[in-house]
């Protein structure tokens, strides 16, 4: 017989982000126990002030949130996306995503450092999930029977199954031979936030250039009752270091000229911060007791602000495996529950990063010719009301083989 230390749960987490913690509090509020190991201290990554980092929050995600017990929290600390407006270069033949008014919003807009420390309050209250945070992991195994962490404080963790939330860079994945196709895009992301004179209205700006897209995502207006939006915008990683050493006056007058004005005088709000841009997929994202989610199993383009979503899409399926499969008797880390998430989850992540990558070297293609070309594709979209309620779908999160989490209900 198999002996159960005092440290098993069902899953043990890595990860401690945005993910991993909501994967965590998921479980949880089904009756499934966690440990979530993080080497970062997670109270350095909620100090007090506004970083400029951010997140699109799709409809589906949130009402997830809402089941989980989160939305509650989250009340009133995100901004509506009430619509999206895509255009190529400012030119004629903008696309316009509006929902009726029965189907609420498409999407909202949070602070992380809000994000991480209202799911840090809640997994931190729940006698289901043990932190261990900030902690490094000195060895682990998995056999036919557990995974295995030990700590460098000493602490042997076990459980059923290992769930793997550590990023674009997971050693656990690379460890556990899982193999991703991946590429760089050779453009850098800049990330931030602004003031703006003129109100957002809750609309989110989606402008195609060819050096990279260029995304306005309306914000919550700050305490002094300034217009906020966020930025990410994508240039070529040879111009990148020349933008960044910009003052904030220059930065502003810039970040203007790409607006074209739409949103009146800027200033900035939080220093900008760039990233490489790239992408991955990994064909395989299950081995012995090991599953991964979110950015560990695929990471794309944020051209369409899908990224953290997706991830999300893998919590609310792998939720739902594992708390059904308890209900029948099976441990979260049995051989069906892993070939059951390998199914589900593996065409739906490359359908969406591929279709993104496309969207991404499409909108890349320089010339009056090419952009007319797009142009026009626009403007069919926006006269074809089924493609247009696909394309708001697929913003919305509600595509696919939907789990019952992202429909707001309970498993």
């Amino acid at each position: 017989m198999t002996q159960i230390s005092s440290n098993h749960k069902d899953v043990i987490i890595i990860g401690g982000g945005l993910i991993g913690l909501t994967m965590a509090q998921s479980l949880a509020s089904h009756g499934l126990s966690a440990h979530v190991v993080d080497r970062a201290d997670p109270h350095a990554m909620m100090v007090k002030g506004f970083d400029g980092r951010t997140t699109a929050i799709s409809s589906s995600t949130m009402a997830m949130f809402d089941a989980i017990g989160l939305g509650e929290k989250l009340d009133g600390k995100g901004c509506p996306i009430n619509q999206i407006w895509v255009s190529d270069g400012l030119k004629k033949g903008a696309l316009d995503f509006i929902p009726e008014a029965k189907d609420g919003f498409l999407g909202k807009m949070f602070e992380n450092r809000i994000l991480r420390q209202k799911l840090y309050e809640m997994v931190s209250a729940s006698d289901l999930i043990t932190l261990h945070m900030p902690r490094n992991i000195i060895s682990q195994s998995r056999d036919d029977h557990r995974a295995t962490l030990t700590l460098d404080n000493g602490d042997i963790l076990t459980a059923s199954l290992l769930i793997v939330a550590e990023g674009r860079q997971s050693k656990t994945r690379d460890d556990a031979g899982l193999k991703r196709a991946h590429w760089q895009y050779n453009h850098i992301a800049m990330v931030g936030a602004i003031c703006h004179e003129k109100p957002h209205q809750n609309i989110a700006y989606e402008i195609f250039y060819p050096a990279g897209p260029f995304a306005i995502l309306p914000m919550l207006d700050n305490e002094k009752g300034q217009h906020r939006s966020a930025i990410v915008w994508s240039v070529d990683e040879k111009d990148a270091p020349a933008y960044l050493k910009m003052g904030p006056r220059g930065y502003a007058a810039e970040l203007e000229t790409q607006m074209g004005g739409i949103l009146g005088k800027i200033d900035l709000a939080a220093d900008f911060a760039s990233y490489p841009l790239s992408f991955h997929n990994c064909i395989d994202i299950t081995a012995n007791r090991l599953a991964l989610v979110g950015d560990s199993a695929h990471g794309m383009h944020p051209i369409a602000g899908q990224g953290l979503n997706l991830g999300m899409r893998d919590v609310a399926a792998l939720t739902e495996i594992l708390v059904e499969a308890s209900r029948l008797g099976l441990e979260a880390g049995d051989a069906q529950n892993l070939a059951r998430y390998q199914k589900w989850r593996s065409i739906d992540t490359l359908s969406v990063s591929v279709a993104t990558d496309i969207l991404n070297r499409l909108f890349s293609v320089s010339g009056k010719t090419a952009s007319a070309i797009r142009r026009f594709g626009l403007s069919m979209v926006q006269r074809t009301k089924p493609l247009k309620s696909f394309f708001m779908s697929e913003a919305r999160g509600e595509s696919g083989a939907l789990p019952i989490l992202l429909r707001g209900e309970r498993i």
